[in-house]
């Protein structure tokens, strides 16, 4: 015991923690939780992919090029572009808060020119993976939005 409280007031002298085994920082992440998230962020890439297809499907539909749904920023411009709405509403989804306002009514209007209800639209808000590529791929037909 002497032994023990003598090495931990030298260790405290020469400004050093003592440490034992059982501080010792784990290793990393037990290998279970590596894969789960690896295989999380496999299936969010799916998902972002699948969606931009719709979104390029979409963008053709309105006469748009269908290669910017992959280009970041520009494709919310075309996304105001194919709603119906001026393309300077893109400044607007870099303002906090109003943007959450901005994005509904920008999926809204675009589920109006493609002739779709309230439904489809909270189905494009919530779960845009699965309800852009039904838009693009089905055979919704564009309505311009200056007609409506």
């Amino acid at each position: 015991m002497i032994d023990l409280l003598s090495h931990l007031v030298l260790a405290q002298m020469l400004g050093r923690e003592f440490a034992s085994p059982m501080d010792a920082p784990p290793s990393g992440a037990p290998p279970i939780t590596t894969g789960f998230f690896l295989v999380v962020m496999l299936l969010v890439l799916v998902a972002l992919l699948v969606m931009a297809i719709g979104m390029w499907k979409v963008f053709s539909k309105a006469g748009h090029p269908g290669w910017a749904a992959f280009i970041p920023i520009l494709n919310l411009y075309f996304l105001c572009k194919t709603a119906g709405r001026p393309g300077w509403w893109l400044i607007l989804l870099f303002i906090p808060l109003v943007q959450f306002v901005i994005f509904i009514v920008l999926i809204f209007d675009l589920a109006k020119v493609f002739g779709k209800g309230l439904g489809f639209a909270l189905g494009l808000l919530f779960f845009g993976f699965i309800f852009f590529p039904i838009l693009g791929l089905g055979k919704s037909e564009y309505r311009n939005p200056v007609a409506i």
